[in-house]
Formats: C-alpha cells, sequence, structure tokens
C-alpha cells in the first residue's frame, strides 16, 4: 500500500511525495508540462499552509501571491507509475519578487528535475504589487543556491512566428481563484507542440506569465522553431495582448 509523506526536513525543505499516476503522464509516458507545472504549484501551496499561511489566511493579511516565472531542466522527466519526492524552498526575495526553487527526485536519489519560479505578492483586491520586505508573515530566507536550471527572466519574441494552436478559455480550466489556473498553460504549450516535437526528449523548459486568460477569450498560440538554437519558442496572445511566453529546448 502506498503512504506518501509531506514534511518539512532539517534543511527547511518541504518534502511532496507522490507518484505520476497515469492520468498525469502523456503519450510518451512521461510526466506531462500540466501536471509538471500542478505538483510544483500545490507543493508552494502546502509548504505555506504548513507553516501556517494558507491561502485565506493569507487573504485575511493582505497578501495573495502568484506565479510569475518558471524556469524547469529535465535531466530525466519522470515516468508513469514512478514513486517520486518534490524537495522546494524558499530562497532570498528579489525586490519586487519571491523566489522559489524546485528537486524532483526519484526516491532512491536520482535528480530528476531542477526548477526554479519567482512569485509575486500582491494586494487580493486590486493585484497591486507589494515588495517583498513588506511581506512580513514569515522570516524570509537570507540565502541563495546554485541551480543547474536556465535563469528564469525574460523571453524574446522571433519576428515571423506562426499560429500554432487556437483554443477558447473554458470553465475547467478556472481553479478556486475563478482564474485560468497558472498549470493549465503548460497544457497550451503541450497542445501547440508540431508533430515532429512530440516526441523530442527537451531539456529546459521556460514559461512567464503576462496576461492572465480570460474566460470565454480566443487564446491564439504562435510559435517558431530554431534548429540551430534546438529551441522552440511560443507566444500566447488573446485579444488584450500577450497572455504567456515560453521556451523549450532539446
Amino acid at each position: 500500500m502506498n503512504e506518501f509523506k509531506q514534511f518539512h526536513d532539517e534543511s527547511g525543505k518541504f518534502n511532496f511525495q507522490t507518484m505520476v499516476y497515469f492520468c498525469e503522464a502523456n503519450d510518451n509516458k512521461n510526466l506531462s508540462l500540466y501536471d509538471l507545472l500542478k505538483i510544483s504549484s500545490d507543493a508552494a501551496v502546502e509548504d505555506y499552509n504548513q507553516r501556517g499561511m494558507s491561502r485565506d489566511v493569507l487573504s485575511r493579511n493582505g497578501y495573495a501571491i502568484l506565479v510569475s516565472r518558471v524556469s524547469y531542466r529535465f535531466h530525466r522527466l519522470p515516468r508513469e507509475n514512478e514513486k517520486i519526492v518534490l524537495k522546494t524552498w524558499e530562497e532570498k526575495p528579489e525586490p519586487l519578487q519571491l523566489v522559489r526553487a524546485y528537486e524532483f527526485e526519484s526516491m532512491d536519489g536520482e535528480k530528476l528535475v531542477s526548477g526554479l519560479s519567482s512569485w509575486v505578492v500582491v494586494n487580493p483586491e486590486g493585484h497591486r504589487i507589494i515588495q517583498t520586505k513588506n511581506f512580513a508573515m514569515r522570516k524570509a530566507p537570507d540565502f541563495s543556491t546554485e541551480h543547474d536550471c536556465l535563469k528564469y527572466g525574460k523571453i524574446q519574441h522571433p519576428d515571423d512566428m506562426v499560429l500554432l494552436d487556437e483554443r477558447i478559455i473554458k470553465y475547467s480550466d478556472l481553479d478556486g481563484n475563478g482564474h485560468t489556473n497558472n498549470a493549465r498553460y503548460g497544457a497550451f504549450v503541450a497542445d501547440a507542440l508540431p508533430k515532429e516535437l512530440r516526441r523530442v526528449a527537451f531539456t529546459d523548459f521556460r514559461l512567464n506569465y503576462a496576461k492572465e486568460a480570460m474566460l470565454g477569450e480566443k487564446l491564439q498560440v504562435f510559435g517558431k522553431l530554431d534548429e540551430e538554437a534546438k529551441k522552440l519558442s511560443v507566444v500566447g496572445r488573446t485579444e488584450g495582448g500577450v497572455s504567456f511566453e515560453a521556451e523549450l529546448f532539446y
């Protein structure tokens, strides 16, 4: 019988044990981009929950925390039915962004995926950005560690991108905040992959959230393959402008 644990270890890292279930794997039997983002987000939320900072508690204190940018390096994507542990922790914040790191490992310690993300603290009502020094519900970490994934940051748009996919944002894309869930953008990227890239072993993935795609809006996903750089650039747009930007390296 599987018994998965969630706990903070002696170093303060939050350990989130789980398994890649059938519905979380794509047709390559690897963890999907959607579920990679979902597990990462769930672990970050639960880390705060277990430290007394649930979403409701944060909201009552005038805070909401929104993911801004993520970057992952794929050493080996977890496979269907594989038991894994995600270790996640906060690092020294930037002036306007919290910083969180991720390490996906097999149960015997093999490194699978490394990640780094930035999050903005905002007022729940008007989404006004709050400087991280004024987020006083926990003692901010004062350390940073080296990471083997790419640094999150600005993603450049090639000029001659072509339409890869389009979709309407549906009710099932929304989460408990009434917003398009951040993990759904991983599905938007995966659904736009050209057929010849669906079996490629990607090495790195970066995703920036620009402006939420709203319920009922048409989201058009454009892309450009750079065979020399071994990179697929992806941009999602609505009538309101750029919604997200992503890069996949192989």
